[in-house]
């Protein structure tokens, strides 16, 4: 008998321990293990930048709740993405990217990845046409993020796994705005999949951490050997915290969207906001797309105001409950301006942001709360 989502979530990798019962697996703050004589590893235990046990638990974690083959947890997401970028590519190899990636992705393409001689370019993943005129002899990836980081823009995960196939290139994607519990990219044809386990997965601000997960166990494999060899991974009490996250992601992501929803209803209806970006919108350009590989549509909602750069920036400034900060995907409301902030070093590349949006991370508190909040710093 298969299991569901949150049973994985709460006991994948997470046996009672055999010495206490204790039906939470330890912090194992250890760097080193004894060896049963010469090369006799306990359970394969040797160095924890190799593995340790409370890591493990939650790499089989995040095996189950994706559907891979191997799980993997870094020390960010960007550490995630940098291991996997050097496993399965090399120099004057090419990558696609969304034209609206996250900030700090392009960054690592743009300003890292290019000194080693890795090509990319910024391409609209919504336009199968484009993404196949894109495709070279040297195409080694298909980076994706849907829905997309702040634009909210959507992906056929399961056409661009077939294009990705069909010209020997890898499918990625980054499913940190989803979440696996809204979304399996693996069960679409993804080849890995990427998390910043810092936003919804960890849930809570407290812990910043990424992960990979691979569908074929080799790649895991290959996977694996990198993060050993470059050690970007991630500790004992953060993979602990991240864990204690994981188990509740199913009932944290139905508020986030059950929030998130009333908060379009209101944006929607508000003089001063020009364009509401949010897939479960039917008039959104991937609303048939996302319903078709979304449980439901999210817990972010990003939003363009009349009166320009300016008055976004002060509708941030006006917020109380929603906090001014950068990050998404904790049980608290968050809002920014993604041109200043997190999407800074886009600033004058083709995946620059609009200068009068603003992003919402959509948190778990009392929705009445949180409109009376919006609808005051919309107020002026």
């Amino acid at each position: 008998m298969s299991n569901g989502f949150e049973t994985l979530a709460i006991h994948a990798g997470q046996e009672p321990d055999p010495l206490t019962g204790a039906v939470v697996p330890p912090i194992y703050a250890t760097s080193t293990y004894k060896q049963d004589g010469v090369g006799g590893l306990r359970s394969g235990y040797e160095y924890s930048r190799s593995a340790n046990p409370t890591r493990t638990a939650l790499e089989e974690a995040l095996a189950a709740v994706e559907g891979g083959s191997r799980g993997l947890a870094f020390a960010s997401g960007l550490a995630a993405e940098d291991t996997l970028l050097r496993t399965v590519c090399k120099p004057q190899d090419h990558v696609i990217i969304p034209n609206d990636a996250y900030g700090g992705t392009y960054r690592l393409f743009s300003k890292v990845h290019e000194r080693w001689d890795l090509h990319y370019d910024p391409v609209p993943l919504h336009d199968l046409d484009a993404v196949a005129a894109a495709m070279t002899q040297k195409t080694r990836v298909v980076w994706v993020e849907t829905p997309t980081n702040p634009l909210l823009g959507v992906a056929d995960i399961a056409a661009l796994a077939r294009l990705a196939h069909d010209n020997g290139a890898l499918l990625v994607v980054d499913n940190t705005f989803a979440s696996p519990y809204l979304q399996q990219p693996l069960a679409l044809g993804a080849d890995v999949v990427v998390h910043s386990t810092t936003k919804y997965v960890g849930g809570h601000s407290d812990v910043v951490g990424g992960a990979l997960i691979a569908a074929n166990a080799g790649l895991g494999e290959e996977l694996a050997y990198h993060q050993n060899a470059m050690g970007g991974v991630a500790g004992p009490f953060d993979a602990w915290l991240t864990l204690r996250g994981l188990k509740t992601l199913g009932v944290r992501m139905d508020r986030h969207c059950d929030n998130a929803e009333r908060v379009v209803d209101l944006l929607l209806a508000h003089p001063r906001v020009t364009e509401v970006l949010y897939p479960g919108l039917p008039e959104h350009p991937g609303h048939e797309v996302a319903a078709k590989q979304m449980r439901r549509f999210g817990g972010m909602v990003s939003f363009r105001v009349a009166g320009g750069e300016a008055e976004a920036v002060a509708v941030c400034d006006r917020a109380k409950l929603f906090t001014l900060g950068e990050s998404l995907g904790g049980v608290e409301s968050l809002i920014e301006h993604p041109g200043r902030m997190t999407h800074a070093s886009a600033a004058g590349s083709p995946l620059e942001v609009p200068a009068d949006l603003v992003r919402l991370s959509v948190g778990i508190e009392t929705i009445d709360d949180l409109l009376a909040d919006l609808t005051q710093a919309l107020a002026g």
